[in-house]
């Protein structure tokens, strides 16, 4: 899933704290509108479907274009010439004050979340500039592209013609990618900020929470243990007292597991501990429910660094080497373990290894040692929606929202379970306090809200079942009780006998969703930026998502300065996103399960891996004969060329990084316990030979000039799996990637999290390869690579890339296949 904020500032792009691993959510975060605009509730009492944002008013913030948050089909939309007044006017001239912009966009998007897990959600940008404000801020290419792009509007956002001024339109086929520029930022009742909402159709939303065999727990206070393979982002551990916190588990070494305090939780005691890795460290957060109270109380607001992790050593760096020392029978096992808890992948052997890991059990962060594999205690993952981290489901059954469509102050308290500081200090005038809307209830709810500590946090993971304000049929029930004698406008009924119609009047140029599929229905709505950034820890991509990670024209010249790409439009020279989707798609599942394995969801580790992949794989390509997908071209037959063929013969490359030699197939075995082969009888894939695998036959381990051995082969499992098995294709790859070492230690990914600069991406190339072979392509794939996946809003359709002396230059091409 492939997802990101509505506004992506350059600064957001680099990270600050080693803790914190979504840089980019944090710095969004910061635009949400304190004293307005807030989710789910409005200083009126009513519900609010989103929230306001605001990347700021002087300088580059106010040019901060709105962009589309993910790829998506468009709804509806309205693009209007001019600003429109709410009534009020220019005390000067006593001309309507042009204060408000109903311009948006509404897109419903389809990805997925992992295997057989389609989703499919919408998202809603209202108050963008109108046209007029745009040319005066930002004024937009005189010949716009028929599709939008990170720069420049499509020619549909800015057409008012032919009676479209100010009109809501239908999307029709009309379609928009992530990053997508879709106006400016506009104003309301002269306060300028982006009204955005995500939120899910009933039917979508039953779809993927409540899916046969994958029913997300969502708020459940006593979840049980998930059964599907569902798991993407951060682990969580729920652990019921007794249980003694062990300083340092028996038996085992220091290396792995440094002294702790260690310490106990009681009897009627439930832990509850958030861990994740983040450029190689493990951190962990905790709460606590003591005495089984109900009230879980977080223990640690910063995260707590795992003790491993000092100086040299990394936590998840040294995953394969903690793997391959502690869990002997089956060290693939024991990796999965140690990063999401339980076992995710095909196993061979029984029960789950005993795993221990350092967590926090007190205020202080204090750690100690538990043993995560029993059963007593439940593994989730973000993929669950822990009810302990926030989530929260609202419907009709616990709703705060009385049957007037007012949020009731005692229900909220309930409902978020904070108290209310006014409670002994009194009523706070809120900073959105409005002489002319002068209630008490509206007060004491507008004040709690802003501030009681935490109350905000437990704001954000509520998901609430309601109507749209955009939606007219909702209009009277939403607002009917304005016109009571007591109401608002039955107050002023002397002095503003039409103000209810005019209210009602202005409030439909906003309105739209009675023109859509969408009329009448009640939706699940998400604080927007919560659902971002839970699900920007999902790195499950769909076929097209990795489809879109080949370039249009993946072959470069041989020599000359610069290397450029051969920009010849046939299907020898051009990969069309069709045809990326066909190669691709029989390893779609298992290329994602490796990369939530070895990978994370990190988008530039993402991207540097596959574009590794997509030169070892020969760009995905199963030519037929000796170009078989997934294995060496040539089948290992010795070539001049490559002379190491005589040494690796039948042990040649295969799977997705090209595992080479009979000592890395067998280092490969041996992790992943895979059953020997005792019948003896081995593939043979190259034509007219003698099988060169027997019982009998031996194979050098390595090349003899790196000092490498020959070594029998038999009774271990046939090396053509390793090709023919999708999983240990992919899996194979990811292996290859964590165990490798060079002189910083292991694991590739040690690489990827350094700066992306030419010179580590040729690091990358030469620990993925051992030689030169690919070195331009690489560069341009990574370049390319991550333009599709990270955050940044270049368009240009090539870069100069320069490498280190002596390799010329390559200019890559970064145009997507169409």
């Amino acid at each position: 899933m492939i997802i990101s904020p509505p506004f992506l500032p350059v600064s957001g792009v680099t990270p600050s704290d080693a803790s914190r691993p979504d840089p980019m959510m944090d710095l969004v975060d910061q635009f949400e509108i304190g004293h307005h605009g807030v989710y789910p509730v409005t200083f009126d009492r009513r519900f609010h479907c989103g929230i306001h944002l605001n990347p700021g008013t002087h300088g580059p913030g106010q040019a901060e274009p709105v962009r589309a948050i993910a790829d998506g089909e468009v709804v509806a939309y309205r693009v209007c010439k001019n600003a429109i007044s709410d009534g009020a006017t220019d005390p000067q001239t006593g001309q309507p004050l042009l204060n408000s912009n109903a311009g948006f966009v509404l897109l419903r998007h389809k990805t997925d979340t992992g295997d057989g897990r389609a989703i499919t959600y919408y998202s809603l940008y209202m108050h963008l500039l109108d046209m007029t404000g745009q040319e005066n801020m930002a004024p937009q290419p005189n010949d716009p592209p028929e599709t939008g792009t990170p720069n420049a509007l499509p020619r549909w956002l800015l057409d008012t013609a032919g009676g479209k001024d100010g009109v809501a339109q239908p999307g029709g086929t009309k379609k928009v990618y992530r990053k997508d520029m879709l106006g400016y930022v506009g104003k309301h009742q002269d306060v300028q900020h982006l009204h955005f909402e995500v939120f899910m159709a009933d039917a979508d939303f039953t779809a993927w929470f409540d899916q046969a065999g994958h029913k997300v727990q969502i708020g459940e206070k006593d979840p049980a243990q998930p059964q599907s393979g569902d798991y993407w982002g951060h682990s969580y551990f729920i652990i019921k007292g007794p249980l003694d916190l062990s300083p340092k588990p028996a038996g085992m070494s220091d290396t792995w597991f440094p002294r702790l305090p260690g310490g106990s939780i009681g009897a009627n005691d439930t832990l509850y501990v958030e861990a994740w890795f983040n450029k190689g460290r493990r951190y962990t957060r905790a709460w606590i429910d003591r005495g089984n109270s109900g009230n879980v109380v977080l223990l640690t607001p910063d995260p707590v660094a795992d003790p491993y992790d000092n100086g040299t050593k990394h936590y998840e760096y040294d995953l394969y080497q903690r793997a391959m020392a502690l869990y002997p029978a089956c060290p693939s096992d024991g990796y999965e373990m140690l990063r999401f808890g339980r076992i995710l992948s095909r196993t061979h052997q029984g029960e789950a290894p005993a795993t221990w890991i350092a967590v926090p059990f007190d205020e202080s962060g204090k750690q100690g040692y538990v043993n995560i594999a029993p059963d007593a205690v439940k593994k989730l993952s973000d993929a669950d929606f822990p009810f302990f981290t926030g989530w929260q489901k609202v419907d009709e059954e616990n709703t705060p929202f009385n049957h007037d469509g007012l949020c009731g102050y005692d229900s909220l308290c309930r409902l978020t379970g904070v108290e209310d500081p006014q409670a002994t200090s009194g009523i706070v005038q809120p900073l959105e306090y409005d002489k002319n809307n002068d209630n008490s209830h509206n007060q004491q709810l507008a004040g709690y809200i802003q501030i009681a500590r935490g109350v905000r946090e437990k704001l954000r993971g509520l998901v609430c079942m309601a109507r749209s304000e955009w939606d007219p049929s909702n209009n009277d029930d939403r607002y009917k009780n304005l016109n009571d004698p007591d109401g608002f406008f039955g107050r002023q009924k002397d002095t503003n006998p039409d103000g209810y119609r005019k209210f009602i009047d202005f409030l439909g140029k906003f309105q739209f969703l009675d023109k859509t599929p969408l009329a009448g229905q009640k939706l699940w709505f998400f604080h927007p930026l919560a659902f971002i950034r839970h699900f920007r820890r999902c790195g499950w991509l769909t076929v097209s998502e990795l489809a879109a990670t080949f370039p249009r024209y993946p072959f470069y010249t041989q020599s000359g300065s610069p290397r450029r790409a051969i920009a010849t439009d046939n299907d020898t020279y051009r990969v069309t996103h069709q045809i990326a989707c066909q190669r691709v798609k029989k390893h779609v599942i298992q290329l994602n399960k490796c990369i939530r394995k070895y990978i994370g969801s990190d988008s530039k580790r993402i991207g540097l891996f596959l574009a590794q992949v997509l030169l070892e794989t020969a760009q995905w390509r199963d030519l037929g004969g000796a170009k078989r997908l997934m294995h060496e071209w040539g089948f290992g037959h010795y070539s001049a060329a490559n002379p190491a063929t005589q040494y690796y013969g039948p042990f040649y490359g295969r799977g997705i990084m090209q595992l080479t030699w009979a000592g890395n197939f067998d280092a490969y075995g041996k992790y992943r316990a895979i059953p020997d082969n005792n019948g003896g009888s081995y593939v043979e894939r190259l034509p007219s030979v003698v099988h060169r695998i027997t019982t009998i036959s031996r194979h050098y381990t390595a090349n003899p000039a790196d000092g490498g051995h020959l070594m029998l082969w038999f009774p271990r499992y046939d090396p053509d799996i390793i090709a023919e098995d999708a999983e240990y294709a992919c899996d194979s790859g990811g292996f290859y990637w964590v165990s490798k070492r060079y002189s910083r230690g292991g694991n590739i990914n040690r690489v990827s999290d350094d700066n992306f600069l030419a010179l580590n991406v040729g690091l990358i190339s030469r620990l993925v390869n051992g030689g030169g072979n690919g070195y331009y392509e690489r560069q341009a794939y990574s370049m390319f690579a991550l333009r599709v996946l990270d955050d940044g809003v270049d368009t240009s359709e090539s870069v100069m890339i320069a490498l280190p002396h002596p390799k010329n230059p390559i200019l890559a091409n970064l145009l997507k296949p169409e």
